[in-house]
C-alpha cells in the first residue's frame, strides 16, 4: 500500500514539474518574441564653454546658481508687476490647474498598482420555470433526506443574498504597471517644468512691454523738449522776418517741422495706452495706469563676468528639463507596451455571507469564500500588441529628437545672447558720443544763423539729426533692455 502510494506522489510530482517547465518555457518563448525599447536617453555632449571673451580665463567653471528677478532687473516697480502677474494671470492659474490634474494622474496610476477591494451588497430572487434545469432541481432537492428544513429551497421564488467583499490584483511581473506609474511621474515632473517655463516666458512678456513703457516715456520727453527748442527757433525766424533777414519760406518751413513733431508726439501717446493695455491684460487686470521707473535700471549682470558651466546652466534650463521629463516618460511607456506581450497574472477572491433564506443569512454554515488565479497569454492579437509598442517606441524616438533640439536651440540661443550683450556697451557709448556732438553742432548752427554764416536749413537739420539720434540711442537702449529679458529666459529663468 505505501509502494501504491509512493507512486502516486511521485507521479503528482514529476507532473507538477512538468507543468512548471512547460509555463516556463512558454514564458522564455514569450519573452525573447518580445521587441526591444529604444535606449536613447543622453543628447550629445555640449561644448565645455560659449567661447567668450573671460577676463580671468583660468577660474574653473562653477554651477550655476539660478537667478533672482530681484537682483537680476533691479528695478523694485517691474518686481511688483512680476508678482501681481503670477497672482492674476489667466493663462498661469490655467497652468496650474493643469498640473493638480497631472498630479491626480499620477496617483490613479499609483494606485493601480494596489488590490482592488470592493464591498458588495447583493439581493436578487428568481422564479424558475418548472421545466428547467434549476425548477427540477430544486424541487428534487426539497425531498432530499440530507437536508434539513432550513436548507429548504423556496420553489416559488428563490432569493439570494450576498454581503461581503471583493478582491482583485493583477501581478506587476514585468513592470507594466509600474512603468505606466513611472511615466505618469516623469510627466508631472514635465508639467512642473512646464510651470517654471510658462512663468519665466510670462516674467519675460511683462519686462518687455515694462521696458517699452520706459521707452516709450523717455522718448516722448525728447519730443518734448525737441519742440521747446523748435519753437525757440521759429520764434527767432519770424523776428527775423519781420526784419527782412528772413524769408517766409523759412518761417513755412520751421512751422512743418514743427507740426511734424507734434503729430509723432501724438502716435506715440496712442503707443502709450496700446502699451500699457497689452500690460494690463497680462497683469489680468480691466485697466488702470502702470507705475514705472523714470529710466532702465540696468541690473548687475555677474553672469557676464563668470566662467559659465555649460552643462550645469543648460540643463537646468525649464524647457530643457521638460522635454527630458517628457523622454523619460516617453520610454516608460514604451516599456510598459512591451510588458503586453508577456502574459498577464490576475488573483482575486471573495469572502462573506451567502444565502437563499434571510433567517440562515447570518449563520456560521452561511459564510463562504472563494480564491481565484488567472494566466492570460496574448496568441492572436499580437499583431494589435506590436502596433502598439511600434508606435510607442517611435514616440520615444520623436521625443529624444525633440529633447536634443531643445539642448542645442539652448546652447545657440544663449551663446549668441551673451556676445550680443556684450556689443550692446559698445553700442551705447558710441551712440552717446554721437548726440553729445549733435549738441554741439545745434548749438553752432544757431549761432551761425544769427551771424549770417549759416541758413535756416543747416538749423533744421542740425535740429532734426539731433532728435532722430536721441530716438535711436532710447530705441538701443531698449534693445539692450529686451536682450537682457532674452538672456533671462536664456538663464532658464528664476524665481520671484
Amino acid at each position: 500500500m505505501k509502494d501504491i502510494l509512493n507512486q502516486y506522489k511521485n507521479t503528482d510530482v514529476i507532473r507538477t514539474i512538468k507543468n512548471a517547465v512547460i509555463l516556463t518555457g512558454v514564458l522564455l518563448i514569450t519573452a525573447c518574441s518580445a521587441p526591444k525599447v529604444s535606449t536613447k536617453l543622453d543628447a550629445a555632449k555640449l561644448p565645455e564653454n560659449f567661447d567668450m571673451e573671460k577676463k580671468e580665463a583660468s577660474n574653473e567653471a562653477q554651477p550655476f546658481i539660478p537667478l533672482k528677478t530681484e537682483t537680476f532687473f533691479k528695478d523694485p516697480k517691474l518686481e511688483e508687476l512680476l508678482k501681481k502677474a503670477i497672482a492674476k494671470n489667466p493663462d498661469y492659474l490655467i497652468m496650474q490647474e493643469r498640473i493638480l490634474i497631472a498630479n491626480s494622474h499620477l496617483k490613479v496610476a499609483k494606485l493601480a498598482l494596489l488590490p482592488s477591494l470592493d464591498l458588495v451588497a447583493d439581493v436578487s430572487g428568481t422564479h424558475y420555470g418548472k421545466y428547467t434545469m434549476e425548477g427540477v432541481g430544486n424541487f428534487d432537492t426539497n425531498f432530499s433526506q440530507n437536508i434539513t428544513e432550513k436548507q429548504k429551497i423556496n420553489e416559488k421564488l428563490s432569493p439570494n443574498y450576498f454581503l461581503g467583499a471583493k478582491v482583485s490584483w493583477e501581478a506587476d511581473i514585468w513592470g507594466k504597471l509600474s512603468n505606466r506609474k513611472k511615466a505618469a511621474q516623469q510627466r508631472f515632473f514635465a508639467s512642473q517644468q512646464g510651470m517654471r517655463l510658462l512663468q519665466t516666458r510670462l516674467f519675460g512678456d511683462v519686462a518687455d512691454l515694462y521696458f517699452k513703457l520706459i521707452a516709450l516715456d523717455k522718448q516722448a520727453a525728447i519730443y518734448d523738449k525737441n519742440l521747446k527748442t523748435q519753437e525757440r527757433a521759429l520764434d527767432i525766424v519770424s523776428a527775423q522776418r519781420s526784419v527782412g533777414k528772413a524769408t517766409e519760406l523759412a518761417v513755412q518751413q520751421f512751422n512743418a517741422q514743427n507740426n511734424n513733431i507734434h503729430a509723432e508726439a501724438s502716435e506715440l501717446k496712442l503707443s502709450i495706452d496700446q502699451t500699457e493695455k497689452a500690460l494690463l491684460t497680462l497683469l489680468g487686470d480691466y485697466g488702470g495706469k502702470i507705475d514705472r521707473s523714470n529710466d532702465f535700471l540696468s541690473g548687475h549682470l555677474e553672469v557676464l563676468n563668470q566662467k559659465i558651466s555649460v552643462d550645469s546652466i543648460i540643463h537646468k534650463r525649464p524647457d530643457v528639463s521638460e522635454a527630458y521629463f517628457e523622454l523619460l516618460a516617453s520610454n516608460a511607456d514604451a516599456k510598459s507596451a512591451r510588458a503586453a506581450f508577456f502574459p498577464t497574472v490576475n488573483l482575486g477572491g471573495y469572502a462573506g455571507f451567502n444565502s437563499f433564506s434571510f433567517n440562515t443569512f447570518f449563520d456560521a454554515g452561511s459564510f463562504a469564500w472563494q480564491l481565484l488565479g488567472g494566466l492570460t497569454a496574448p496568441v492572436f492579437n499580437k499583431g494589435q500588441i506590436k502596433q502598439e509598442f511600434y508606435v510607442s517606441n517611435r514616440r520615444q524616438e520623436i521625443s529624444f529628437l525633440q529633447y536634443q533640439n531643445t539642448v542645442t536651440t539652448a546652447f545657440n540661443e544663449l551663446s549668441a545672447l551673451l556676445h550680443r550683450n556684450q556689443a550692446y556697451e559698445d553700442v551705447l557709448k558710441y551712440k552717446l558720443n554721437e548726440i553729445d556732438h549733435l549738441e554741439i553742432a545745434v548749438n553752432v548752427s544757431n549761432d551761425l544763423y544769427l551771424s549770417g554764416y549759416a541758413n535756416y536749413l543747416e538749423i533744421i537739420n542740425a535740429q532734426k539729426n539731433k532728435l532722430q539720434a536721441e530716438l535711436d540711442f532710447v530705441d538701443i537702449q531698449l534693445r539692450n533692455a529686451n536682450s537682457q529679458v532674452l538672456l533671462y529666459k536664456a538663464l532658464g529663468g528664476g524665481i520671484n
